[in-house]
């Protein structure tokens, strides 16, 4: 993804920071008295400018959202979508996802959604894919028990590392397509990318994932 430099993002995500939350890490553990209510909290990581979250903020009003994303450039997007069509349940971090345990407590989290995220095809760059182990063993640490990941993607060699990687972990597929768009979903909210590549005839994967049970 070529970013566009916006030299403003900086100040303009302080003069929004009820929304941009600028001290993530004074809130963890308490995520729930932040929104001001008892309701489940699902995360987004590498939320991009916030279409999908907007979408599900709106559709599930019982359900309270967070969208992790380290560009500046690009999360202003986000934080205007929530400004605009005034989202109460859908707040932004602009932070490195690797840190999500430093921000978030153990158990914090309900499930987890990760959305075409960078395939970064290179083996030597494999350790900086998402869906690496390194990366589930900070989800599984934030999430409940048995806590979801959901994933989606139009790159085919991402989506089938994936699962090899989900399998290797102890995940359960409770739910997989090849071709979300022509499997019987419903309430499917797409990303800004998933609009893109399907417009395009590109095939969209979509997996639920179950983490292992402790209990």
């Amino acid at each position: 993804m070529r970013l566009r430099h916006k030299p403003w993002a900086s100040d303009f995500l302080q003069e929004h920071n009820s929304i941009a939350i600028s001290n993530p890490f004074d809130y963890k553990g308490k995520w729930k008295e932040l929104f001001g209510n008892d309701h489940p909290i699902h995360i987004e990581v590498g939320t991009g400018k916030g279409q999908f979250l907007a979408g599900m903020a709106k559709a599930n009003p019982e359900v309270n959202y967070i969208g992790i994303e380290m560009y500046e450039s690009v999360i202003v997007s986000a934080v205007q979508k929530v400004i605009d069509e005034d989202i109460p349940n859908f707040k932004l971090i602009n932070i490195d996802a690797r840190e999500l345990t430093n921000f978030f407590a153990d158990g914090e989290i309900g499930r987890v959604y990760l959305n075409f995220s960078d395939p970064w095809p290179k083996t030597r760059h494999e350790k900086r894919r998402l869906t690496h182990k390194s990366f589930l063993d900070l989800y599984k640490q934030v999430l409940v028990d048995g806590g979801e990941l959901h994933f989606k993607t139009d790159n085919q060699g991402l989506f089938e590392y994936s699962l090899k990687s989900f399998s290797w972990y102890g995940l359960s597929l409770n739910w997989l397509s090849l071709d979300l768009h022509k499997s019987d979903i419903e309430g499917n909210i797409m990303t800004e990318y998933e609009e893109k590549f399907s417009s395009q005839g590109y095939r969209i994967y979509r997996v639920e994932a179950k983490f292992p049970s402790e209990k």
